[in-house]
């Protein structure tokens, strides 16, 4: 394979160049914002996994970034490693902080993303506007099911999720929309993906933040 070959697979892009998807490539300010916005929410807070979530959010900005502008395969590595790195990482975290499951358990759910992420991309691969982030649809069914187990035990984080779960949905849908809406908006969908993926992953970030930092219910 060449890492250096040029990648040409968004609408915005026209031919090769460092400045050939500005707009893409400026949108990924939006997840250094949501990470300064999320590390100065967590000044003070003793809580190293949203600390390290925070650290995955920046690198992913950083990752698009260079995808976006240089739009050659290793940068593309660049842009999806610290995605697949957060989402494990979250996984792991919400099942032992919001589940309250074993370690093993938690370690064998977050491995499982793995091919749970295969499988929707199988299955969502002849869908028109969602077969293209076939890989992703794993997260937002895991989240919903995260927010159902918990809206009885932890409504809150329930609702918090939920509403996690919502945004990635919108946030793919736009990622899918890139090349079909391409001849009505020359410079495509893709830079929406950008701005509402970031809100979404600061958002779980105070999610993980809130129900840590929640009062215990009272002991009856």
């Amino acid at each position: 394979m060449d890492w250096t070959a040029p990648v040409d697979a968004y609408c915005e892009r026209l031919g090769p160049g460092l400045w050939a998807e500005p707009v893409n490539a400026a949108t990924n300010l939006a997840f250094l914002i949501a990470a300064l916005v999320m590390a100065w929410r967590l000044r003070g807070a003793d809580l190293p996994v949203a600390t390290a979530l925070t650290g995955l959010l920046a690198l992913i900005g950083i990752g698009s970034g260079l995808f976006h502008t240089l739009a050659q395969p290793w940068a593309g590595l660049a842009d999806v490693l610290p995605i697949a790195a957060f989402a494990l990482l979250y996984t792991h975290a919400a099942s032992r902080a919001f589940l309250g499951l074993s370690p093993l358990v938690s370690g064998l759910i977050t491995a499982a993303v793995i091919p749970g992420a295969a499988l929707t991309a199988s299955l969502a691969a002849p869908l028109p506007v969602f077969g293209t982030s076939g890989p992703y649809l794993v997260l937002p069914v895991l989240i919903a099911a995260y927010a159902v187990l918990l809206r009885r035990s932890a409504p809150r984080t329930a609702r918090n999720l939920g509403l996690g779960t919502g945004l990635l949905i919108l946030s793919l849908t736009f990622r899918g929309l890139d090349a079909p809406l391409c001849d009505q908006f020359a410079i495509g969908t893709h830079f929406l993906w950008h701005l509402l993926n970031a809100a979404m992953l600061g958002w779980m970030i105070e999610t993980y933040r809130r129900h840590m930092l929640a009062p215990l219910p009272p002991q009856r």
